[in-house]
């Protein structure tokens, strides 16, 4: 049976993804390649986080 954890790491997953998106699409405007790499990291701990949500979820 899952808990709010799973929950939690699911929420945390989708403001990694939007703060993500923006850094990546700020960096890639500006010129700034180390902030369009930051958001393609943030986005990976987003899909990261989500996995991590569901698997304690089936827990």
């Amino acid at each position: 049976m899952g808990d709010n954890n799973g929950m939690s790491d699911k929420v945390k997953s989708k403001v990694s993804k939007v703060k993500g998106e923006a850094k990546e699409q700020y960096g890639n405007a500006a010129g700034d390649k180390e902030k369009e790499q930051e958001g393609k990291q943030d986005k990976v701990k987003s899909d990261f986080q989500k996995k991590k949500g569901e698997f304690k979820d089936k827990l």
